[in-house]
Parts: C-alpha cells; sequence; structure tokens
C-alpha cells in the first residue's frame, strides 16, 4: 500500500489491536490469539524447557522392590542428567528404556518420556525422529502444551506453517493465553503463514480501482500532485478546466471522441480522464502515449501511469516507471520530487525504512519549499512510531501550505498518539487543542471529525465521539469509513453485534470496494461462531487487498479463525462468543 494506503490505515484510526479489543478479544479461547496478534512490538524468544524433570536423579533406592513404572522413572531421571550435561545419546537411550518399561496404562508418563526424548533429538537435529516422538506424545495426551508448542517449532522448522499453527494455538488454549512465549510464537507463525500465503497469491490476483474513499483519500494526501491535483482541503479537482462547450465524455483511444480534436494528444485525453475522475483508461492511454517516439509528454506520462499502477496495487510496476523517470535528464522538479515521494512510499511499504528515507531526502534537496515531502515523511514517521519527528515534518508542512488541511490532521493525531504513549495528560490536553484548532480552521473536513472521535474513544469518552463520528457522516454520509467506526463504537458501548453490523453492512452497502469494512465485519463474525460469513469477508477483504503486505495480515486473520475454531472443537473447548 502506497503512502496514502498508509494514510487510509491512521484515518481508519482503530489500531488492529484496538479493534481486537472491542470485538471482545479477552484473555481467554480464540480472542486472546486475535488479542495478541493486534499487538505491536516484539519480545525476545526464550529456549522452551528442555526436559519435564523435577527431581534429583540421586534419590536414594527404596528399600522395597520397584514397579515397571518406578523403574521407568528412574530411567528417565538418568536421561534428565545426560541431558542437561550435553550427552544426548546417553539421554536418548534412557528415555527409550523407559518407554520399553513402563507399562502402557501409565500413558501420561509415557507421554512425557518420548516428549523428552524428542528434545534430545532435537539437540542433535535428527528432525524426522523428532516429528515421530512428539506425534506418539501427542496421541498418547492430546493436551500436552510442551509437546505441543516443540512440534510446532518443528513444523515451523520445516516450514509447514498451517500445522505449525495448529499445534502452537492448541498450546495458547491450553494455557489460556497466559504463557507469553506461547503468544509470540503464535504470533511470528501467524505472520509467516499469512506472508507465504499473499506471495503464492498476490502476483496472480487481478489488478482493480480500489475503493472510492481509498482514492480520495490518496489524492488528498498531496498539495503539489503535478498530475492530480487536489484543493487546499484535500479534495481533488481538475487539472485545468474544460472550456465551455467542450465535451466531459469519455474519450475514445484514438483520439477521435465526440468533442475533441484529432490533434489532442492520448496523454491529453488522459488529462481530461483526470478532470472527470474517470481513472480506468489511464494506464492504457499513457501506454500508448508511451509508444510514440517524439512525445514531449513522456515524464507526466510515465508519473501518471506509475500513479495509477500504485492505486491498482502493482507495485512492481509502478517502481519501473518511477525509476525509469528518476533516470531521465531535464524532468521538471515537481514531477522529480512527487515521483520521489511516491517511490519513498513503496519503499517503506516493502519495510526498507532506511531506502525510503534517502527518497525522502533527496526529494527535500531537490525542493525543500515542496510540502508533500514533508507531509509523506511525517506520516511514515507516524506509521513507525517515530512521533517527534513526525510531528516535526508534519509542522513543516503546514508552515509551507498553510491550508493544506490533511497535514493539520496528521499531526494532531500524532501528538495524539505521543501523549497515549508517554502517559502525559498535558501532551494530551495539547493534542486536544490542535484537534480543536484544525476544525476551527477546517469545519468541513470530515477527516478531522473522524480522527479527532478516535481519539476521544482512545480516552473512554464514547458521549464525545459519537457527536464527532455523527457530524463526520453529516458531512460525508457515503462515507464507508466513517460507518464502519460508529459501528465499532457501537459495538465497544452497547455490546450489541447485530446493531454494531447493520451500521458497518451500510459500509459495504455505500461502497462494496471498502476492504476495512469487510476485514471488521469477518472479525465480529469470528466472535459469534458464524465462520461462513467470516470466511466470506475476509476472502473479499483478501480479494480487495492493494499490497502483499495487507493481504498477508488478512491471510493471517482467516487462517486463525479457522485453525482456533477447528482447535477448539478438537480439545472440546468453549470460546467466548458474542451470542447469536
Amino acid at each position: 500500500m502506497a503512502s496514502a494506503v498508509k494514510l487510509n490505515d491512521m484515518t481508519e484510526g482503530w489500531n488492529k489491536w484496538q479493534v481486537g479489543l472491542v470485538v471482545g478479544v479477552g484473555a481467554l479461547g480464540v480472542a486472546g490469539l486475535w488479542y495478541y496478534m493486534r499487538r505491536k512490538g516484539e519480545v525476545k524468544v526464550d529456549k522452551l524447557d528442555i526436559v519435564d524433570s523435577n527431581q534429583n536423579a540421586n534419590n536414594k533406592a527404596s528399600a522395597k522392590p520397584k514397579s515397571l513404572q518406578e523403574q521407568a522413572q528412574e530411567s528417565k531421571k538418568e536421561g534428565n542428567v545426560f541431558f542437561k550435561n550435553g550427552q544426548y545419546p546417553a539421554a536418548i537411550s534412557c528415555y527409550t528404556q523407559a518407554i520399553k518399561m513402563c507399562p502402557q496404562e501409565h500413558s501420561g508418563d509415557i507421554a512425557t518420556f518420548y516428549q523428552n526424548r524428542a528434545a534430545a533429538f532435537e539437540q542433535l537435529g535428527e528432525k524426522n525422529n523428532v516429528l515421530e516422538d512428539l506425534n506418539q506424545a501427542i496421541s498418547l495426551n492430546k493436551r500436552y502444551p510442551k509437546a505441543l508448542a516443540r512440534r510446532a517449532r518443528a513444523h515451523e522448522i520445516a516450514e509447514n506453517y498451517a500445522l505449525a499453527l495448529e499445534d502452537i494455538t492448541a498450546c495458547c488454549l491450553l494455557e489460556g493465553f497466559q504463557n507469553q512465549q506461547s503468544l509470540v510464537v503464535a504470533d511470528r507463525v501467524l505472520k509467516l503463514l499469512g506472508k507465504s500465503k499473499a506471495r503464492e497469491t498476490y502476483s496472480s490476483r487481478t489488478p482493480s480501482l480500489p475503493s472510492q474513499f481509498f482514492m480520495k483519500n490518496y489524492f488528498a494526501g498531496f498539495c503539489h500532485d503535478p498530475i492530480f491535483k487536489t484543493s487546499s482541503a484535500g479534495k481533488a479537482e481538475p487539472l485545468t478546466k474544460p472550456e465551455e462547450g467542450e465535451t466531459t465524455e469519455e474519450p475514445v483511444l484514438n483520439g477521435e471522441a465526440e468533442g475533441t480534436t484529432k490533434e489532442e494528444s492520448l496523454f491529453e485525453q488522459a488529462q481530461q480522464q483526470v478532470n472527470q475522475q474517470q481513472y480506468g483508461q489511464l494506464i492504457e492511454l499513457c501506454t500508448k502515449e508511451l509508444e510514440l517516439k517524439d512525445t514531449p509528454h513522456r515524464h507526466k506520462a510515465l508519473l501518471m501511469r506509475g500513479t495509477m499502477y500504485v492505486l491498482y496495487g502493482q507495485g512492481e510496476e509502478a517502481m519501473k516507471d518511477l525509476s525509469t523517470l528518476l533516470e531521465m535528464e531535464g524532468v521538471d522538479t515537481k514531477v522529480r520530487v512527487n515521483a520521489l515521494v511516491k517511490m519513498g512510499s513503496l519503499v517503506m511499504q516493502a519495510d526498507n525504512a532506511q531506502e525510503a528515507l534517502v527518497c525522502f531526502s533527496t526529494a527535500e534537496k531537490e525542493d525543500n519549499k515542496n510540502s508533500d515531502v514533508f507531509h509523506h515523511r511525517g506520516q511514515q514517521l507516524l506509521l513507525v512510531e517515530k512521533l517527534d519527528d513526525a510531528i516535526k515534518d508534519f509542522d513543516m508542512s503546514i508552515s509551507l501550505s498553510p491550508d493544506f488541511a490533511t497535514s493539520y490532521v496528521q499531526r494532531a493525531y500524532a501528538e495524539h498518539r505521543s501523549a497515549v504513549t508517554q502517559q502525559s495528560p498535558m501532551k494530551l490536553m495539547k493534542a486536544d487543542a490542535s484537534f480543536k484548532q484544525a476544525l476551527e480552521k477546517f469545519p468541513n473536513c470530515s477527516d478531522i471529525y473522524l480522527l479527532y472521535g478516535q481519539a476521544q474513544c482512545d480516552q473512554g469518552d464514547f458521549t464525545r465521539a459519537e457527536e464527532l463520528f455523527t457530524r463526520a457522516e453529516s458531512l460525508e454520509p457515503d462515507n464507508a469509513n466513517i460507518l464502519v467506526h460508529r459501528g465499532l463504537l457501537c459495538l465497544q458501548t452497547s455490546k450489541d453485534p447485530n446493531q454494531a453490523l447493520a451500521i458497518i453492512r451500510r459500509a459495504v452497502e455505500v461502497d462494496p470496494l471498502c476492504e476495512y469494512a469487510h476485514e471488521i465485519i469477518g472479525t465480529i463474525e469470528v466472535q459469534r461462531t458464524n465462520m461462513t460469513a467470516a470466511e466470506y469477508h475476509f476472502n473479499k477483504a483478501i480479494e480487495l487487498s492493494k499490497s502483499e503486505a495487507e493481504m498477508a495480515h488478512l491471510f493471517s486473520l482467516l487462517h486463525a479463525s479457522q485453525i482456533q475454531t477447528r482447535v477448539a472443537q478438537k480439545l472440546g473447548i468453549e470460546v467466548p462468543t458474542f451470542g447469536p
């Protein structure tokens, strides 16, 4: 997702873990894992407990003859001593003896012996033996968290991520989601599985334009775009106003549409399409223009096509066009800077922050008076929680373009995030003042009401949040994102999933391409154990995703819901729900 796609994430407001809390994520059952996979940050993973051992192997022998079970336990204890001393073959021999000796009715003990022997095989790198022993242990005791966790690790090493997720999910359920180490593994495996599925799927998907809200937010993110001009309030507007009597009908590719002249170039036809906010033919028009040897529009045609590739979610094609443009000589400074900003956002999306910042720095050197450079760099810094640097960039953007509403709202939200992170009441008051200042200057900007409402939700002032969301909806009644926010707020306050779903389904009605609405509906349906509906909406969101990273996240949600439901049923564990 390019820069404004990420802006879309921020204007959508609810962090993933916050959404989890809203939809009933608790400390038990399915909800626990859904909560965790939305949290940010990393936790260092320590090694799993190596063996089950509670006693010293040198206990004095009992006076009376020992049973076979007791003798098996003695062999296990000897094996544990060898294990701790790094003598793994000797440990394996002791565990094998314990397995053979122990009566079959003591299945729990035998499961422990297999698990311990698997741990020794693991130290020797004997992967097949590790899995065989863990399979035996779990067949004897399906509620054995330690064996499940070790088998999950073995599956992860073998890149069998779905099997790894199933085992670590079972482990989390059995531990009541109280073991931080298991949660870390679950989060990691979920991400790996999601990335694996997205890698397989994304390149073969059929590109399509995103929702109207997505498009509006993307164009609203630029104050000085030389191709897609926006007003000071961040609304798309024509590059040039059509002359009186000029047709507004969609032109055909041969340049002979009614109301146009044969001399009108293909790129000029594309510009007319932009004026009419019709974007479906732009790539084709630009491609035909670029096939001409002596076109004077090569630079802008590359920028326009590259931008459209961004919006279609075709990142590689976008990078090719932007790179080609930046290698050319004689490119207008505004065009170069816009290309660098869009490239920086694409590179950041690919998790290469250092290279992305180089793009923004280069753009700043070429034109340090272009507010788009500072606005988009600030936006990317906001997304990675470098809040102080983000605020500085937004301040610079505002000083250069004091009538650009989008920078004001992003700055206020960055201040709010900083205050929440630092738990500073004084900074919260300052952020609140920034939101109010933005509203005074731009009283008809729905995005300000939306993010201000989210900030109020963060502070627990749901009444004020509802007032702000209602005002935002009055300004843009067909804005799907506002409806999703209202639905989430309804769920948080009323705890009524049916009422919340009714609001969020309206978002899908007004904008069927709203990926975020489908994701949230899927999340709520999981908690209602309505898996058919949940899978439908997750798959729809996957179909609409505009970046491989976003698709990976959605695949993670889909597989988490499927596997947690299946594992809970297998273990006979009830999970919390919202009811019918």
